[in-house]
């Protein structure tokens, strides 16, 4: 389960998320962007308090992040805590203890990348589990 806490200032947005980000998470995140203003140039996601990430989590941040560019947002992600960011660079096939993954996450090639890795380790987790992967 994760909580958020969203601070406006100005036209900028700070969420500052704890708790774990993983499957259960994808509402909390999907609100707020729902409720974002047409005014809002910035959003910046604080994970100080995200200790534990899974794919699942994964896969809803980054469709956070994609969803504020397209609505032309600046998209900042700070305090990524070690698991997290260990579990990225995992992911992303990043080798080396204390990548800096956070910091290439910005990146929309490095962010594509993730995303597809991240789905397909869904999908085999999916039919591994005698689940049909997602089409």
């Amino acid at each position: 389960m994760i909580t958020t806490d969203v601070q406006h200032c100005g036209r900028s947005v700070l969420v500052s998320a704890n708790g774990q980000l993983d499957g259960n998470s994808g509402r909390a995140l999907e609100q707020v962007m729902d409720d974002l203003s047409a005014d809002v140039r910035v959003l910046m996601v604080d994970l100080h308090g995200v200790e534990h990430m899974d794919g699942e989590g994964l896969l809803q941040l980054l469709e956070l992040h994609r969803r504020a560019e397209c609505l032309g947002l600046r998209v900042l992600v700070v305090g990524w805590q070690p698991q997290p960011q260990r579990f990225m660079a995992e992911v992303a096939g990043i080798p080396g203890p204390g990548s800096a993954t956070g910091e290439r996450f910005a990146l929309v090639g490095f962010r594509r990348l993730i995303e597809q890795r991240a789905q397909a380790a869904r999908d085999l987790a999916d039919f591994n589990a005698s689940w049909l992967p997602r089409v």
